[in-house]
Order: structure tokens, then sequence, then C-alpha cells
């Protein structure tokens, strides 16, 4: 099969190259460096050419919903536009789990995408996933200094690693329309993580709970981001994950 990967350099999107070419699929790397621009819709038709599935982890930091929305939406209809016109068979985009009653900052661009995904003409999976591993190492590195501020947050983290291999399966699978959630194996607080690696890596920081404001902040804070008891568990748990070499190399 013929995948590209779009975002295929990111966190989630170098671990999706790699499952997929293990698992011995013919891969296409699609990003800005590699002369494809899913905003513009530059490089996109001939980096579609013969492909048989598309999966989207694009990406971008940001807690305006305004941009996110725009961001994901234009990437999204862009795609699916290449798609239709190259004969793709299966567009998979990555999503969140819980998001469904938050509609605000980054998870309104998430929400704006799957909209975006059902409203299309190119058979579909959404495949939703827990919090990585990863990102409480981009919190920490959002907020320099001696004080980490951390916002309340119930998740169930899974590892970027697993994640990718999670998207190669629904490609695999073909179009489901809404596949099952993907999350980790234990509940956790974000700021526990979040002091766990600081120990782990030997940086003395004081960490500091905040809730955060709005529609957001109590999305964060309610639990709705650990999925539900029909979700696939993940194996890969935080402290199996800070001794592993994705720690190192995020």
């Amino acid at each position: 099969m013929r995948i590209v990967v779009a975002g295929g350099t990111g966190t989630v999107g170098r671990h999706t190259v790699n499952a997929a070419r293990d698992a011995g699929h013919d891969v296409v790397v699609l990003s800005r460096r590699s002369g494809a621009d899913v905003q513009t819709g530059e490089g996109l038709d001939a980096a579609l050419v013969g492909a048989d599935a598309v999966i989207d982890v694009t990406n971008l930091t940001s807690l305006s919903a305004k941009r996110a929305r725009t961001f994901f939406e234009t990437g999204t209809r862009r795609m699916l536009a290449a798609e239709k016109r190259a004969g793709v068979g299966h567009h998979i985009a990555l999503s969140i789990v819980g998001i469904d009653h938050i509609d605000a900052s980054y998870y309104a661009g998430k929400l704006a995408q799957e909209r975006a995904v059902r409203a299309g003409d190119v058979p579909f999976t959404i495949v939703r996933a827990a919090q990585f591993h990863e990102f409480v190492g981009q919190l920490l590195a959002g907020t320099p200094g001696p004080l980490a501020l951390i916002p309340r947050a119930h998740i169930r983290p899974v590892a970027a690693r697993e994640v990718g291999a999670h998207l190669v399966r629904a490609a695999e699978t073909g179009p489901r329309g809404r596949s099952t959630d993907l999350i980790g194996p234990r509940d956790e607080d974000l700021v526990d993580l979040a002091r766990t690696q600081l120990a782990f890596d030997g940086i003395r920081r004081r960490v500091i709970e905040a809730r955060l404001p709005g529609a957001y902040g109590r999305g964060l804070a309610s639990g709705s981001l650990r999925g539900g008891a029909d979700a696939t568990v993940a194996r890969i748990d935080f402290e199996q994950w800070l001794r592993s070499e994705d720690h190192r190399s995020a």
C-alpha cells in the first residue's frame, strides 16, 4: 500500500512513517520540507500520485480557537480536494479523545477538522487518541524559568509511538468513519507527570498547578480527556516512556 503521511516529520508523524515502513508499505512524507504545503495546496497533487491512503497528523501550536479552526479546516479541505483528484480511497485523520463538549481553544480546531472530514467526498476514518506522553515535555519547554505552570488536567496519556502504529492499522483496515479511541494504560494528573519527568531528568524546578479559565480549562479538568471504557488501551505507561529512547529523542 502507498501511504502518504501529512505532517510526517512531527511528533506523531515520524512514528507513523516508521510504523508504515516497518509494515512493508511504500511511504511518502508530506511536509513543507518535501515541497508540499497543505495550507496553500502547493505540491499536493504531485505528492498524492498513486496513493492509496493519506494519514493526516499535521499540527500547530496555538490556544486560539480562530487560528486552530482556520488551520485545520483549510488543510483538511485542500487535502481532501487533492485526494479526490488523485483517486485516493482513504483519508485518516488524527483527533483527540473526549473533546466533544470542549469546542474552545485548540480543541475547537480539531472538532472543525472532524466536521470537514465528514463533509468531504473521500472515504475516511477519524482516529481519536489521548494526549501524548510527549505533551508533558512540550509544556515544560513552553514555560522556561524556575517555575513551571501546568494546567489542571486529568488525562490518560499514550506514547506517540503507539499512536503512529494505531494510525497505520487504521489505514490497513480501510474506511470506518469513527474508529475506536486509543488511550493510555493509566489515569494520570498532568501536574504529577510534570514533576515525575523533571525528577527523572534531574531538573530542579517548582511545578505549580493552575486551573485555566473558560470552557477549555473546564474541559481539561473534567476528566473527559481520559476517554471511555470502550477505548483500546495502549501498553506503554509514562514511566516506561521516560526510560525509553523516545523520551531521550523527544
